[in-house]
């Protein structure tokens, strides 16, 4: 009996360990399952809030903070709501003080700064990461935010310097946290545009004892609220995220515009968010492996459809191929709030004093060509430095220079180079190594050939080409904008003085007198006075042509219908944790 009763019991105790692997393999499955795939065009250049002002960067930081507020996901025009503030802010004394209240119990990411403990947020973590932004050793490219605008924050990054034991210790009088959940911004100026700033991921909050165990090096790790953790880092590869286990209760919108409405995007209102396990970020810089991977489900999403595929993809009319619907793929096509143009280092020795030569590049490009060769007729070619999209917008508009061979010469023998003669050869300087950058350089270059300008294309990688645009190493170079806000300030502020890298202004641009008609600009509400200001300022850099435009992005993107919920914005960054995974 007793050796029976042992071979019951191993045989019983073989099929509990079949039936916990079985299982184990399932959840494995359902797991893996459950991890969105998503493709990226090239390498994470940063996780540092301070410095992170780039489209891949941002795509991956978004999932895992939390600045106070966030934009509605379903509802256009933007709207913007509370995230881990109470409500919006409470604003007196006709637009210079802000109060915030900020929600209780938000908890971090699990992180050995705090030790075995808990740590939620705190007022004063925000105040700590506007400290850094204007810390001068972080080169903060978010600096621009609030650069003159809270009350003793140029005072305060005079004062400390690069001393970092006195940027702890030193307060900024504007900044002030009666309480562990009360904010309160004090400002030099009404700043229209703050509750917008308070979106952006520069402000998410950052506790000081983070900082003091890193020394301030935030460069490879991620200290955030939001619903998804840093898993891994691989600089080659990619960046893997992980569910935060201890989110703070959040939960799918349940109002949404009509285009939410129409496409079924409210199916999951009122559900607790995330829904994903996990994200793995990809990196595949060549559109063909991205379409190919995409075809064999092993992204689940392709965004800017790749123009040697438009055909396989698309019909005449735009729509969907028959072929493509059959294996459940959807598509979505909008405008963007991204746009390109070519960009002259205004301090460079050949361009800087040599407007002719400036012109005489403007003139010599086939936009329409350009177009056509590299969005397939999908980008739409600009006419105005303003995006569609954003008030003030003028449609009329007309650019001040086209495809003019004939004139692009009579400028160069203006400029002091007839045909090229004399002039050393230009650096244009390309943003990726992916073979499409290659061949936009190659198409710059033969286009400058016609006028005897020879020109070396500098391949990069994206990393090494931010460095170098904030290191003013860039001579001639196609540059580009996503709006963070849409508001013509947003755009301008790219050419203001005093926002010379490491601020947007990668140009080096200057004018005195644009930067005056800024300082009122910048105050006004949408309306008349605004909108002429905004073509005054236009016309202004149309006359000294730091920058040639080329086109506004319009967009298709495939995914597959396993995902739900997915709507594009060039605005919303922290999308992902409303996506779904689901047969």
């Amino acid at each position: 009996m007793i050796v029976d009763k042992i071979r019951l019991f191993k045989l019983s105790l073989f099929f509990f360990c079949l039936l916990g692997i079985i299982s184990c393999t399932n959840d494995s499955k359902k797991g893996e399952g459950n991890i969105l795939e998503y493709p990226l065009s090239g390498e994470v250049r940063t996780l540092d809030l301070t410095t992170s002002y780039d489209t891949l960067s941002a795509t991956v930081i978004h999932q895992c903070v939390e600045p106070l507020f966030e934009y509605h996901y379903l509802k256009r025009p933007y709207t913007i709501v509370p995230l881990i503030a109470k409500s919006l802010p409470k604003i007196e004394q006709n637009g210079l003080r802000y109060i915030i209240k900020i929600k209780e119990n938000i908890p971090y990411h699990p992180d050995p700064a705090f030790g075995d403990k808990p740590r939620f947020v705190k007022a004063e973590d925000f105040v700590t990461q506007i400290k850094r932004l204007a810390f001068i050793p972080n080169a903060s490219s978010g600096w621009w935010l609030f650069d003159g605008k809270i009350k003793g924050i140029n005072e305060f990054r005079e004062k400390v310097g690069s001393n970092f034991d006195l940027f702890l210790k030193t307060n900024i009088s504007g900044l002030k946290t009666p309480d562990d959940h009360t904010l309160i911004i004090d400002l030099v100026e009404p700043y229209p545009q703050m509750n917008a700033a308070l979106a952006m991921s520069f402000t998410a909050p950052m506790p000081k004892e983070a900082l003091i165990k890193y020394d301030n090096k935030m460069n490879d790790r991620i200290i955030g609220t939001g619903p998804f953790m840093l898993k891994k880092w691989n600089h080659l590869s990619g960046v893997s995220l992980v569910r935060n286990p201890d989110y703070h209760e959040s939960y799918y919108p349940s109002q949404g515009d009509r285009f939410a409405h129409s496409r079924g995007l409210l199916k999951d209102a009122g559900k607790k968010i995330p829904f994903l396990d996990g994200i793995n970020f990809r990196i595949m810089k060549e559109s063909q492996t991205r379409w190919l991977n995409f075809l064999s489900k092993k992204i689940h999403i392709l965004q800017n459809i790749p123009k040697e595929i438009y055909d396989t993809a698309l019909t005449p009319q735009g729509t969907l191929t028959e072929e493509l619907k059959k294996k459940n793929i959807k598509m979505q096509a909008f405008p963007m709030l991204t746009y390109w143009w070519l960009s002259f280092n205004m301090r460079d020795s050949v361009f800087a004093k040599n407007k002719a030569l400036r012109k005489a590049i403007a003139y010599a490009i086939d936009y329409d060509r350009f177009i056509e060769l590299f969005t397939n007729n999908i980008g739409q070619k600009a006419n105005s430095i303003y995006p569609p999209g954003i008030p003030g917008y003028n449609p009329s508009k007309v650019l001040p220079y086209s495809y003019n061979l004939k004139k692009a010469k009579e400028l160069m023998v203006k400029a002091g180079y007839p045909n090229g003669k004399g002039l050393k050869p230009v650096v244009f300087d390309v943003r990726g190594t992916a073979g499409i950058h290659r061949q936009r350089g190659e198409f710059i270059q033969s286009q400058l050939k016609q006028l005897g300008i020879e020109t070396i294309v500098m391949t990069n990688t994206f990393p090494n080409f931010l460095k170098k645009a904030e290191a003013g190493e860039l001579q001639f170079w196609q540059d580009g904008w996503t709006l963070d806000y849409p508001d013509a300030e947003n755009v301008l502020q790219l050419l203001l003085t005093k926002n010379r890298s490491p601020g947007p202004n990668v140009t080096y641009y200057s004018n005195p007198k644009f930067d005056k008609l800024f300082q009122e600009l910048k105050f006004l509400p949408d309306g008349e006075r605004k909108w002429d200001l905004m073509e005054e300022m236009e016309n202004i850099v149309f006359e000294d042509l730091p920058w040639i435009m080329q086109y506004y992005s319009r967009n298709y993107v495939l995914f597959h219908g396993e995902l739900h919920n997915y709507r594009h914005s060039d605005l919303i960054y922290n999308n992902m944790k409303y996506l779904k995974l689901e047969d």
